[in-house]
């Protein structure tokens, strides 16, 4: 028996967007078809986009989602990809729900060929746990499907079906299958990638067969999907593996019962460094780009936030796309300005300079403040600057604030907070350094010029709102700080886990309540690619008002 071709297609869907999708999807068929491919085989919701959230409970959606199938289906026919199996993710109809009172759809993978629907799958395992909450919205399905092709016996799954013991995977091991197909919508975390494919090899020795593992590639709204897809032998090897965050079609091929397996091309996986670089700069790019902007417009202080954000934005979009705003005032330093005007140049970003002083005098006519209050209004007017901009111009306003600042409550609301995307929300104040090094390092390995100025990267970080005002004059040292911040947001842990790791009492009282205090601020922050494990919105989800305090 001749080895069967399948291809993998890792492509970058829309939510809602189903007939964009469709033609997405007859295009990589059609390049699937062009490659000798006889299965193609797509992510995870591939009609709809992933993860639809409440759209599942619009009948009209589930209609529209319907009938694209079925246009998709006559489509590929009539392109001459008849014979090809298509094999994509889409909603299903409603069906009882033994767990909830009303009927819900489900999370459905179908196979199409000859025009039309020759097999059907839903998602058993409903993930309801950090981002997900798949239970709320789909009936589970509780049936096996085992797809014939050119003679091999291929299994269908979706996603968590894989990830939880029993059910799909389970009743699949005595099926005698050629092949387990895994549609996927698996976001990026750091260090998932090598926890996929240990789980996946799991599940290939379970099933006795190879494991091919498709996921989404892209950005929508928080989270980012990584593709990574791959096919990994019952053993463990790795026998194709495709790029990370980027679209590609990739082939393998299937090899008769008792022959080695096939190998196809194996993509290294990146350096985490560069993987949490690429996922912030295509979430960004994607939330731009699916939102309908064609530019974005950000504050440049001079400093090493604004700065990555500025190159994330210009690797996302171009430099010509980036409208970089230096709004200097007393306190201001000639080397931040400096800084800002050298790093804007270095990206062909149009820069512009708007000192704010005269405005915060103008208020300061009316109303008389000092302290904190006086520096917030400074953080205060370049946001209505950067948003009358936004509004005048159409540009996407980006804020620039790191993880560390959210976690603290170090960001001022209705200031330096404002905009509509924050590309390090979910990169906390070491990383940000760590990955302005890689950029410049990135960028000399290529015989480029560093887009970020050295200055920027290595003078003490400071917002500049009073004479001779450091970070540190209020906050630990960023690198302890980053480690009790991770002890107590990601990992959970309390007051008295936190002094038994060997953390000084004062430092820990100060972060633990500078952390709680906060809670208000986060939940008014915008969105931003979430790249850890646990980031702030959905996958913490905590109180604000509330008289919990740690005990001492």
């Amino acid at each position: 028996m001749a080895p069967l071709r399948i291809a993998l297609a890792q492509i970058d869907t829309t939510v809602g967007d189903v007939s964009a999708n469709a033609a997405a999807i007859i295009e990589a068929a059609r390049k699937s078809a062009s490659a000798g491919a006889e299965l193609v085989v797509f992510p995870e919701m591939t009609i709809t986009g992933y993860p639809i959230e409440d759209l599942a409970l619009r009948a009209s959606f589930r209609r529209g989602a319907a009938s694209a199938v079925e246009s998709l289906a006559a489509d590929l026919l009539e392109a001459g990809l008849g014979e090809l199996v298509v094999i994509i993710g889409t909603i299903g109809p409603e069906r009882a729900n033994p767990d909830a009172p009303n009927r819900l759809p489900t999370n459905r993978a179908v196979a199409l060929q000859g025009g039309a629907i020759i097999a059907e799958y839903d998602k058993h395992h409903l993930p309801n746990y950090g981002v997900f909450d798949e239970f709320r919205i789909f009936a589970a399905g509780n049936e096996t499907t085992v797809v014939d092709i050119k003679g091999r016996r291929l299994g269908l799954a979706i996603c968590e079906d894989i990830w939880q013991n029993g059910g799909p995977v389970e009743a699949l091991a005595d099926a005698d299958l050629d092949a387990l197909i895994v549609l996927n919508g698996s976001p990026y975390e750091q260090g998932k990638g090598h926890i996929r494919t240990e789980l996946a090899a799991r599940r290939a020795a379970q099933v006795g067969a190879p494991v091919v593992y498709v996921n989404l590639v892209g950005g929508q709204d928080d989270l980012v999907f990584d593709g990574n897809s791959f096919v990994v032998a019952p053993d463990g090897e790795v026998l194709a593996r495709l790029p990370q965050f980027v679209e590609h079609l990739g082939t393998w091929e299937l090899a008769d019962r008792g022959e080695p397996p096939h190998t196809a091309r194996v993509f290294a996986e990146l350096t985490e460094a560069e993987e949490v670089y690429r996922a912030a700069t295509l979430g960004l790019r994607d939330y731009i780009r699916k939102n309908g902007f064609a530019s974005v417009v950000l504050g440049l202080s001079g400093g090493i936030d604004s700065a990555l954000v500025a190159v994330m934005a210009a690797d996302a979009i171009g430099g010509s796309g980036v409208v970089g705003v230096s709004m200097p005032s007393v306190y201001s330093s000639q080397h931040s300005k400096d800084d800002a005007s050298d790093l804007a140049q270095r990206l062909g970003a149009d820069y512009r300079v708007v000192p704010i002083e005269p405005i915060v005098t103008a208020f300061h006519g009316q109303i008389a403040l000092d302290g904190v209050a006086a520096e917030n209004l400074q953080a205060r007017v370049r946001g209505m600057i950067l948003m009358g901009l936004s509004n005048q111009e159409g540009h996407l306003t980006l804020a620039t604030g790191n993880k560390s600042e959210l976690a603290t409550g170090y960001s001022t609301i209705y200031g330096d907070a404002v905009g509509g995307y924050a590309p390090l929300k979910d990169i906390d104040k070491s990383l940000v350094w760590e990955l302005a090094r890689w950029r410049n390092n990135h960028a000399i390995d290529r015989g480029e010029i560093p887009p970020i100025p050295e200055s920027s990267i290595t003078k003490p970080p400071s917002a500049e709102l009073r004479p001779g005002q450091v970070d540190q004059d209020s906050l630990p040292p960023y690198s302890l700080l980053d480690e009790v911040l991770d002890a107590y947001i990601e990992h959970a842990e309390g007051r008295r886990e936190l002094l038994a790791r060997g953390y000084d009492e004062a430092i820990v009282d100060k972060v633990v309540s500078l952390v709680d205090r906060a809670e208000w601020k986060r939940r008014q922050y915008p969105l931003g690619p979430k790249v850890t494990a646990l980031a702030f919105g959905r996958d913490r989800r905590l109180p604000i008002t509330s008289r919990w305090r740690e005990p001492k």
